[in-house]
């Protein structure tokens, strides 16, 4: 359980990552949720197939539970190696092998390690809404390329509408949940934030992946940072890289990726703070805008980002890409469903 460092001595504030519409809030009942007494997965029924990614080695499938109203989405992750503790986790004999065959020096093998280092990251969503199974579907993409104008008349509108609620948003920032998980924050109202382990994450240096979230309010995404923004934006930079070091052995910022996503999964701003050698999710050049980057470009134009034409990519399933359609910017056409 990670400490909790502050930058300052005043009140602090801080919250959790659970995904609501604001517009299909869930009846208040312990019933409701499936979280309060899961142990196991022998409840859960089986729906579909999301997304079985053999590169990312990741699952994730739609159901419901057993006497739980509701859809379900379970994600399952297999987890990185810990170089440091190899000896103890797999070069062993509780490490059992079974021969696939062998041919010369060739030798082909399935390892079956300790029940206790053979865990999968999982994270369930209950109660799912249509948004979450959208988001994490496997769909045909498209890239939009937004100028100012398709933002302020397609993209704005939807995202004030179709949002998920930021309650746990929220809630973090105000120490209603997840305040042991916290890894750093600073209070101040305007250039504060709050470092904290994203749900992705599963404890490893090898891919650490950390969010920080601003304590000030009202900021969606990287459309809306100007010159104002900067003494936060490097406070972000400055304070985080440090703390990230002074925990995470030593870790200089050299050796972070430190990024926006655009689109964001949720509209409060937050900074994504990754392990340079892990291939984390939304790094790609149509998603991730670094942090130096947008830094230097509203130094160059304070209203940059107001003014810049922004690429981003929407699934063919997603209400934002038939309002696209609806335009006549995207098309539905894909190689993929030929």
């Amino acid at each position: 359980m990670a400490s909790v460092e502050k930058a300052s001595d005043e009140a602090t504030y801080v919250n959790p990552k659970k995904f609501k519409s604001s517009n299909e809030e869930p009846k208040e009942s312990k019933k409701y949720s499936v979280h309060e007494s899961l142990k196991d997965l022998s409840k859960f029924q089986l729906k579909r197939v999301l997304n079985n990614n053999a590169q990312k080695k990741l699952l994730c499938v739609e159901g419901t539970f057993a006497d739980h109203d509701g859809a379900a989405i379970v994600l399952l992750e297999k987890k990185a190696f810990v170089e440091e503790k190899l000896d103890e986790h797999l070069f062993n004999e509780s490490s059992k092998l079974s021969k696939e065959f062998e041919n010369d020096v060739y030798g082909n093998y399935n390892c079956f390690p300790s029940i206790e280092h053979n865990s999968i990251k999982t994270t369930i969503i209950h109660p799912a809404m249509e948004k979450h199974i959208a988001k994490f579907e496997n769909q045909p993409i498209h890239i939009v390329e937004e100028t100012p104008k398709l933002y302020e008349e397609i993209t704005l509108p939807h995202l004030k509408k179709e949002q998920f609620s930021l309650q746990w948003v929220y809630n973090i920032l105000e120490h209603k949940a997840e305040k042991e998980r916290i890894v750093f924050e600073d209070p101040d109202p305007k250039t504060g934030f709050v470092l904290i382990p994203d749900l992705k994450w599963d404890g490893s240096l090898e891919t650490l992946y950390l969010l920080a979230i601003p304590m000030l309010k009202g900021i969606k995404s990287i459309r809306d940072l100007d010159q104002s923004h900067l003494p936060l934006l490097k406070n972000i930079r400055d304070a985080g890289t440090k703390a990230i070091s002074k925990k995470y052995s030593g870790l200089p910022a050299s050796q972070l990726r430190i990024y926006f996503h655009y689109q964001p999964s949720f509209y409060h701003l937050h900074i994504h703070f990754t392990y340079l050698k892990y291939d984390a999710p939304g790094i790609f050049t149509e998603k991730a805008h670094l942090l130096s980057t947008v830094i230097n470009n509203i130094e160059l134009m304070g209203e940059y980002y107001s003014k810049a034409t922004l690429s981003f990519v929407v699934k063919e399933s997603e209400t934002l890409f038939s309002k696209y359609q609806a335009h006549g910017v995207l098309s539905s056409q894909s190689v993929e469903k030929k």
